[in-house]
């Protein structure tokens, strides 16, 4: 199965997820969810899932400087994207639930 079709469909809710405990600068971002076992997502599909989360209301942005470089633009979970989060949680947890019992249920589960 080609997981970066499946990633294009929890994109979002992968990132709300890594930003819930603590906010992120893309890199920082890109790299947690990479570490988290989302190898193969791409730099551009996280930034341009950052703004997107940012246009849509979910996230707040500020800016640290750095010492070693440029700035860095945070982005931060705000009220609506924790709610967003709850959301699609709920939302994914069912769904995830129905796919491991359509693969019990034909004994392909790992």
């Amino acid at each position: 199965m080609d997981t970066t079709q499946l990633l294009k469909g929890v994109l979002d809710l992968a990132v709300l997820a890594v930003l819930r405990d603590e906010d992120g600068y893309g890199y920082d971002i890109l790299r947690r969810l990479r570490e988290a076992g989302l190898e193969e997502v791409g730099d551009a599909s996280v930034y341009g899932t950052l703004r997107r989360l940012f246009a849509a209301g979910l996230l707040t942005t500020y800016v640290v400087p750095s010492e070693s470089g440029p700035h860095r633009k945070y982005y931060a979970l705000n009220a609506a994207g924790r709610d967003q989060l709850a959301r699609s949680g709920k939302i994914w947890r069912s769904f995830a639930t129905t796919m491991d019992t359509l693969l019990d249920d034909r004994g392909m589960a790992a």
